[in-house]
């Protein structure tokens, strides 16, 4: 194997900083807002502990709505970040460049134990301008492959030198791999798919293997007729380790879970609720789709949910037949891979290798995903695209009168590649820019008009959001989201009316009791909300306080813990005059949530309206114990002090 060079170290270093260097100017867009603006974990007056009981947006996940995404250590570089630069984005993107050139490197590594010097750097550029990698890179969140990669890489480099001089086993690489590969799953799942790439190296690239030649092997000691040979008994210990360590990972991963995978609704992923033959032809079709998403990266999008890519309901739809023709493809590549012994279908192997197993866990073949395609899962699988494409490269040029052709050919491909990176990069700058070029390329997804709107709402600018809320309702009428969107557009423009009209809309589409009939039903935590809005914009007439507090029970009766439906309804007891269950109220929340300064400032409100202000001056020292800054409670706790006649003291010393 070729030792990789300084000078093509630093080649793909500067290349890799020359595309993504404008990415610095970009800032918190689309999951960065939910990973880093509103995740808890990042600030230092979080616990450590909680990185390792939350999911990689904050979420303990024993919680319901946990997307059971166990990222810690990935959490962990976003609150070393925090700790450097707080809420500074480019901190935060230029360590995303750094990793992304990191795994470059150690790409050009993986190569070389593949291919010669010029096809593996041919394959280490082509990886570094991919535009496929733009959402990886210069999306905050997409660190987790970043990571995951460089430490998937590491741990396949490091299990290669698991084979002495005289063919016996060297244990350290391979507890090195084992202990690699649990912290890429610590950084994102898929890191454990490695486990499987390393097998495929031992048995067709490091014995030599071919298929007939494994089956053969086998009949023979089946039959009685042969043992095992030593070399092949030292790669079935190997094997047997490697499987071992991924089933203790798996098992240990489930656990963390606690055996429950995600929720996620119709709009997240339509095929995952849809009917047999929908949802497998429908998965199936999203192979040719990612495929070609690597092919021709030339329209991208942040978002592929809802109504991106129609449901596949026929055999008779044409677009069948790009799922033939991928299999087809992909039948011959792995037949030319397994059936011959020569270099080039080790080469051909070991792409496959990184190009389907990494993507297995996203491709919802196995077990349903929360999204129908997203690109920066492709950034480990574009790995084994760019070997293939560096190989055939290298079998073009050396046909006589193409090596001129070939070469110009690549280096259009790496240009254009780079270029459209680059340009891509702009599109994450603010999240206004980043929905409105999705929209160029796809205008059936209802959560694209919905971002737009978002985005001109945090601008202020009501009348623009609510025209992209609207065009939401009509790509999808029953997207309970889009509705309260508009309803809570209107009551910013002061349209009270229009606004209860929206609401209602999205309550009517909210799963509807049958009268008679028991069953159960999965609805989004954030669809409950329906109920709060309704209920806080009817509240402010006083005729419709009952009406009001009917919705806030409503929203408890279908989630016990909705701790905000209690806040709200608490709210509402102490304006109809009865403290003693808005009391119950808020300490139904605090069970919930005991770490919430502003409930223990509303339960001491509440114990001044039942004229115990001792307990109310209790209250507001718990509410300023957790938040010693907590405005309400410092003024109000000193108020009733003054009234009481107890000495200040320590109000003085918490201020």
């Amino acid at each position: 194997m070729a030792v990789v060079s300084w000078k093509e170290i630093c080649l793909l270093t500067g290349l890799v900083v020359g595309c993504y260097w404008n990415s610095l100017f970009c800032g918190f867009v689309f999951d960065d807002v939910s990973a880093i603006l509103d995740n808890k974990d990042l600030r230092p007056t979080t616990p450590l502990k909680n990185l390792f009981l939350n999911d990689f947006w904050g979420t303990p996940m024993s919680e319901e709505r946990s997307h059971k995404s166990y990222r810690p250590l990935t959490v962990l570089t976003f609150r070393l970040n925090y700790l450097f630069s707080e809420l500074s984005s480019s901190s935060y993107h230029l360590l995303n460049v750094v990793l992304h050139a990191v795994v470059c490197v150690l790409f050009l590594h993986f190569c070389r134990l593949l291919l010669d010097r010029s096809t593996s750097l041919i394959a280490a550029l082509l990886f570094a301008v991919h535009p496929i990698h733009t959402e990886a890179v210069t999306g905050v969140v997409g660190r987790a492959e970043l990571l995951s990669s460089i430490f998937l890489l590491a741990a396949f480099l490091a299990y290669t030198k698991s084979k002495g001089a005289d063919h016996s086993i060297v244990w350290t690489p391979i507890i090195s791999t084992v202990f690699l590969v649990a912290v890429a799953t610590l950084c994102k799942e898929q890191g454990i798919t490695v486990i499987g790439i390393c097998c495929i190296y031992e048995v067709f690239v490091a014995q030599g293997f071919t298929l007939p030649m494994l089956i053969d092997t086998l009949l023979q000691v089946l039959r009685g007729k042969d043992g095992f040979p030593y070399a092949v008994l030292q790669t079935l210990l190997k094997l047997i380790v490697l499987i071992i360590s991924t089933l203790l990972l798996v098992i240990v991963r489930v656990q963390v879970i606690q055996s429950q995978l995600p929720v996620f609704t119709r709009f997240d992923n339509p095929a995952a609720v849809s009917s047999t033959p929908t949802r497998q032809l429908t998965f199936n079709y999203l192979l040719p789709v990612n495929a070609w998403l690597l092919l021709n990266p030339s329209e991208l999008c942040c978002d592929w949910t809802m109504g991106t890519i129609p449901l596949v309901e026929s055999l008779l739809d044409p677009r069948n037949l790009a799922t033939v023709v991928f299999y087809a493809m992909l039948s011959l590549l792995a037949y030319h891979s397994l059936w011959y012994g020569h270099s080039s279908s080790k080469i051909v192997m070991m792409a496959l290798s990184l190009i389907v197993l990494p993507f297995i866990p996203a491709s919802n073949l196995l077990f349903p995903v929360g999204f129908v395609v997203a690109e920066r899962v492709l950034y480990v699988p574009s790995m084994g695209f760019c070997v293939l494409v560096a190989h055939g490269f290298k079998l073009l040029s050396q046909r006589g009168g193409l090596k001129k052709t070939s070469w110009l050919l690549m280096g259009v491909l790496l240009t254009t590649h780079a270029v459209k990176t680059f340009n891509r990069n702009w599109d994450w700058e603010s999240e206004y820019m980043l929905f409105t070029s999705a929209l160029k390329v796809n205008r059936n997804n209802a959560k694209l008009w919905n971002n737009v709107g978002h985005a001109l709402e945090n601008q202020n600018s009501y009348e623009r959001a609510l025209r992209y809320f609207l065009q939401a309702t009509r790509v999808q009428p029953d997207d309970i989201g889009a509705h309260m969107n508009v309803g809570r557009t209107y009551k910013n423009l002061n349209k009270s009316r229009e606004a209860e009209d929206a609401y209602l809309i999205a309550k009517s589409l909210m799963p509807q009791i049958i009268p008679g009939k028991k069953y159960a039903t999965r609805v989004a935590p954030n669809h409950l909300n329906v109920y709060i809005n309704l209920a806080n914009l009817i509240r402010a007439n006083d005729s419709r306080l009952e009406e009001a507090d009917q919705l806030y029970r409503q929203a408890i009766s279908m989630r016990p813990d909705f701790k905000q439906a209690y806040i709200s309804r608490g709210e509402l007891l102490l304006k109809m005059n009865k403290p003693s269950e808005a009391k119950d109220a808020y300490l139904r929340a605090l069970e919930l949530d005991h770490t919430n300064a502003d409930l223990w400032y509303n339960l001491a409100i509440v114990n001044i309206e039942m004229k115990d202000p001792s307990e109310a001056l209790r209250n507001f020292n718990r509410a300023l114990d957790l938040n010693p800054r907590h405005k309400l409670a410092l003024f109000n706790s000193a108020l009733l002090m003054q009234e009481s006649g107890v000495p200040e003291n320590s109000l003085i010393l918490k201020a």
